[in-house]
């Protein structure tokens, strides 16, 4: 199993580069941490079990309305890919299973 993910800001059409991203499990431990490159991407992430996790986005500098996105997801299959993108604008966002 493989982990990534993908920030894009909406309202430029850009990569959101330099972002921080935090991995967790269900309890709130941190798994990994790190910030997206130049193309918004974090590739990588270690491979987490079996259940939920979540990918916790410090977003405030696009965003004035959400300081930080938080996306939980359940892993159903360790062997898959899973990729979890996130979408952004300074009022909205929205995400969805990447491939």
């Amino acid at each position: 199993m493989s982990l990534s993910t993908h920030v894009l800001n909406a309202a430029t059409g850009r990569p959101a580069a330099g972002m921080a991203v935090r991995l967790e499990n269900a309890a709130g431990a941190v798994l990994a941490q790190g910030d997206t490159d130049a193309d918004g991407r974090i590739a990588g992430l270690p491979a987490p079990a079996a259940g939920v996790h979540r990918l916790v986005f410090d977003t405030g500098d696009i965003s004035p309305f959400y300081p930080s996105v938080t996306i939980e997801f359940t892993v159903a299959d360790p062997a898959e890919h899973y990729h979890v993108p996130l979408l952004l604008s300074p009022y909205s966002y929205s995400t969805y299973r990447g491939s």
